[in-house]
């Protein structure tokens, strides 16, 4: 199983019900076991779209699904919580969840929807 390590942030409606949705969707993902789970902590949102502050989290999980697969549940859950797809998405924008890729075993990937180690 890969080891995969996840960044969870929300800065609309109920941010910590969000981190909890994450929490629990993870855990029931098919193939993939959740290790760890970070504290959370509130930052200062980043860019120009004025917003309110982030509650961010980190996950550690293993899993045998490839990083694209990973991808597209993450996506789902990003929607599941009310959030748009990729083409509705503003940048640097506010969120009701967040979902990125930060790690993936020693894996290099950069691709236009996909890019890991995680930019940002």
């Amino acid at each position: 199983m890969a080891q995969v390590f996840i960044g969870i942030g929300s800065n609309q409606g109920d941010r910590q019900a969000y981190l909890q949705l994450a929490r629990d969707t993870l855990g029931r993902l098919a193939s993939t076991k959740l290790v760890s789970w970070s504290n959370v902590y509130e930052t200062d949102p980043v860019g120009p779209v004025p917003q309110p502050e982030f509650l961010n989290a980190v996950a550690e999980i293993a899993t045998k699904l490839s990083p694209v697969q990973l991808l597209n549940e993450l996506v789902e859950i990003e929607i599941q919580s009310g959030r748009g797809g990729f083409r509705t998405r503003v940048k640097w924008g506010p969120r009701t969840l967040d979902l990125d890729i930060l790690l993936y075993d020693n894996l290099v990937i950069s691709e236009d929807d996909l890019v890991i180690p995680h930019p940002h």
